[in-house]
């Protein structure tokens, strides 16, 4: 038997993904990944995230692309009775409910943890929010930059007077992680005790989770720090450098990398310093410290800076455009990428492979994300549903659908 076809670990578990965007929608992939039969529900026509940054033709973006792999679609217009009702038809068929929708929606449609744990005791609810769920702001809505906004990160990530997003949606991504990292352990559990049970996620706490340590730091010892971009403060060398043909990320932690590096660039004289003998001292002197290491890269081309450091075991890269992360050889030798096909689309494109490498049980790149309700039919004639009535549905569907 080849790795591909060995069963996921978690063949056999159902999950309805009712989550828009990414951090519940990419929490399923990652279940699905795993063998998980993943059913994402949505309205006639496609939700909302399906679109946002469209790269097809048929106007899916590469967001949707990435987070649907590995999905079934059922279209279901839920402000109907019979829309709504073949969604609670289907979650009764299901190991987990993944929602990523505001508290007071989900419990409009009666999808809240309390409303189904009494009928479906062995139910998994997994939901995720912007802020938790409780505080002044546990109904309100937000998206991953708000994540950085409020932990600090966006403050320091940007140079004074100028904070900045990161273009990486770290925050949902991360999310979804934990969501994922959640559902897992209450599916462990649920084989001992036989009893679901609720799995709670915020952009918030993901947000301050990744940047706990700066905020320590600023509890334990008083120091408010100030943006300086790129530029690291409690290390140094960490910043980017420029070259002849483009720029380098170099970062420098611990002595033996920071006495290597004083010998590359002919600065010898820092490994006796008293005032560099330490990674938070040197911080305190990154802009000297930075500044030679720019003169030294500022004529010499990226290939050479990275020759001399790759031969002193200082970790250092090139600062790669979007176009030359694509082609590189790592993420090319390693796979990291896999082409995935859509209708739409002239030609593939690149999408991460799953985000773990199992041994004895792979994750599987499997089958192209849906188009909006590909699996209608098949999904609802399993939970019972007769063709004429699919058809009524369906029709009844269409005639909801927005323009």
């Amino acid at each position: 038997m080849t790795q591909l076809e060995r069963k996921g670990i978690l063949s056999g578990i159902r999950v309805v993904d009712i989550g828009r965007f990414i951090a519940g929608p990419y929490c399923a992939t990652l279940l699905a990944d795993l063998g998980a039969d993943v059913i994402r529900v949505e309205r006639p026509g496609g939700g909302e995230d399906r679109y946002v940054a469209p790269v097809a033709a048929s106007g899916e973006g590469g967001s949707y692309l990435q987070t649907g792999r590995n999905k079934r679609s059922l279209c279901l217009d839920l402000k109907s009775v019979r829309g709504l009702e073949a969604l609670h038809r289907l979650i009764a068929t299901a190991d987990v409910l993944v929602a990523n929708l505001p508290c007071g929606q989900l419990r409009k449609l009666g999808l809240d943890y309390s409303a189904l744990a009494s009928s479906h005791p062995r139910l998994i609810v997994t939901t995720a929010n912007a802020f938790g769920h409780t505080g002044p702001l546990a109904d309100a809505v937000g998206f991953d930059g708000i994540g950085q906004a409020m932990s600090g990160a966006a403050y320091l990530s940007g140079t004074a007077g100028a904070p900045t997003r990161w273009a990486a949606t770290y925050v949902d991504f991360g999310t979804a992680l934990g969501c994922a990292f959640g559902t897992l352990a209450a599916l462990i559990e649920r084989d001992k005790s036989g009893k679901g049970q609720q799995v709670q996620a915020s952009l918030l706490r993901t947000a301050l989770t990744f940047f706990n340590s700066n905020l320590i730091e600023t509890s334990a010892r008083g120091i408010d720090r100030t943006p300086s971009g790129n530029r690291g403060q409690q290390m140094a060398p960490s910043d980017i450098f420029r070259t002849l043909d483009g720029h380098v990320l170099i970062q420098v932690l611990g002595n033996q990398q920071f006495h290597r590096l004083a010998r590359l660039i002919g600065q010898a004289q820092w490994i006796d310093d008293p005032e560099l003998q330490s990674d938070i001292n040197r911080g305190r002197h990154a802009d000297a410290i930075c500044d030679a290491v720019q003169a030294w890269t500022t004529d010499r081309n990226c290939h050479s800076v990275l020759a001399a450091m790759a031969r002193t075991r200082i970790p250092a890269q090139q600062v790669l455009s979007p176009l030359q992360a694509l082609q590189h050889p790592q993420v090319l030798d390693g796979k990291h990428l896999r082409p995935m096909s859509y209708p739409s689309l002239a030609r593939d494109v690149p999408i991460a492979a799953p985000l773990i490498d199992l041994s004895a049980n792979p994750a599987t790149f499997r089958t192209r994300a849906p188009l909006p309700g590909e699996h209608t039919q098949e999904i609802l004639a399993s939970l019972g549903y007769a063709t004429h009535e699919i058809a009524e549905m369906t029709d009844e569907a269409k005639g909801g659908q927005a323009p």
